[in-house]
């Protein structure tokens, strides 16, 4: 806007100049033209970003009833579902235990049998049927 007004009062000074006034002019329409570039990127990655949460969004939605349908079927108690979904999420032992307020030695007892009805050696095994789950499941586009 400080431009166009420059422009304007240039010539309403009576500066006429051809190569005074079109470099003005001209730095004037190319940062408009970015100008306006810009807010068409800007809505375009609001656009992109919803969508990525839209996603994100179901994927979360689906990952959490895959749990949920194998922790009925593996019959785990409630204790061993919260160990399992702090597990899956990442957690280390100790941090479940904080979490919990038990023992990691409890935290232990109950990984062991979360494997065993799971049929998985461990946390990578666990996590794995999870996520194979997931990628053969259609999620929103």
């Amino acid at each position: 806007m400080v431009f166009v007004v420059d422009v304007a009062m240039d010539i309403g000074s009576g500066i006429t100049a051809f190569s005074h006034i079109l470099p003005e002019v001209m730095a004037t329409a190319g940062l408009a033209i970015g100008m306006m570039f810009g807010i068409h990127w800007a809505r375009h990655q609001l656009l992109v970003q919803k969508q990525m949460m839209r996603r994100l969004d179901a994927a979360g939605s689906v990952l959490s009833d895959l749990m949920e349908g194998y922790f009925r079927q593996w019959s785990l108690t409630a204790a061993e579902k919260d160990v399992a979904t702090f597990t899956i999420k990442g957690y280390s032992i100790g941090e479940i235990g904080a979490m919990r307020g038990s023992a990691e030695g409890t935290v232990k007892a109950h990984l062991n049998a979360i494997y065993r009805k799971a049929g998985v050696q461990g946390r990578g095994e666990l996590v794995s049927v999870l996520i194979e789950d997931l990628m053969n499941t259609p999620l929103l586009r």
